[in-house]
């Protein structure tokens, strides 16, 4: 059994493989201040729901961008599950060339979001990943990873306005019915989420253009909110909640005869 573990700056996404099937996944609030035996003991919990022993684990691949958990989540598989992990980062194996200018700034997530939309869905390929940042993620029509944009996230905005005015209040993020809000709240929902959409599909819009050719890019949107936004673009094509769960998988699968 394969266990995929993608740690977000607001999450922790785990999931097992058997084979090529994702068997479960859960969500965690990723908490910088937990120890490796709290997650350990999480973990266990989880497995203990589905009857399975830590033993069953033979493989764990990390993808990380909280640089401070990775020694939590490194002891966590020495200890609970006796694997040394495969961490995605400089040097591993992934099969798509980096075009960016400097390849060690891409983010782990971003990479592996990358990876497994191009074996899924081909090139070219824009990929949106609505996480605490939104990154848009470009894949050319022959696998090589271009680059793409990053903005803040919808919590992120939502939290902003929240704490940055003195009378506007802490919110819901749900879509309103309409745009024109007749009460605070519903404004403010109207703003952001309908704002936010705007922005995700302006910046879509550039990229397609900005690339040319005859191939229109598909475009997959994956992460926290994209069941909220994704069906709100027009220029959205696939939402694909285990992207990241099958990057991990498609990765490991890649090193595995090296290690």
């Amino acid at each position: 059994m394969l266990l995929a573990v993608d740690v977000g700056n607001t999450n922790i996404v785990l999931g097992t493989y058997e084979g090529d099937e994702l068997a479960a996944s859960w969500r965690l609030s990723t908490s910088r201040s937990m120890t490796a035996d709290e997650y350990g003991i999480t973990i266990l919990n989880l497995f203990a729901r589905h009857h399975w022993e830590t033993s069953q684990v033979s493989d764990i691949i990390i993808s990380c961008v909280v640089p401070p958990l990775m020694p939590t989540l490194e002891q966590v598989a020495h200890v609970y599950f006796h694997v040394e992990p495969l961490v995605v980062g400089p040097g591993i194996k992934t099969g798509m060339p980096l075009m960016y200018e400097n390849p060690k700034e891409v983010g782990a997530d971003r990479i592996v979001n990358a990876v497994a939309g191009y074996e899924k869905y081909g090139g070219p390929l824009i990929i949106v990943d609505f996480g605490t940042a939104t990154t848009f993620c470009v894949v050319s029509a022959r696998g090589e990873y271009l680059g793409g944009a990053i903005t803040a996230g919808l919590g992120i905005a939502s939290e902003s306005l929240f704490q940055r005015t003195a009378r506007l209040p802490r919110i819901e993020l749900i879509k309103p019915r309409q745009v024109i809000g007749r009460n605070t709240v519903v404004s403010m929902q109207s703003g952001l989420i309908f704002g936010y959409i705007g922005q995700v599909e302006g910046i879509i819009q550039r990229i397609v253009q900005e690339l040319g050719g005859f191939d229109e890019p598909k475009v997959v949107a994956t992460g926290g909110i994209a069941s909220l936004i994704a069906p709100e673009c027009r220029n959205i094509h696939y939402i694909d909640q285990n992207l990241t769960m099958e990057g991990l998988r498609i990765i490991h699968q890649k090193n595995k005869p090296e290690r």
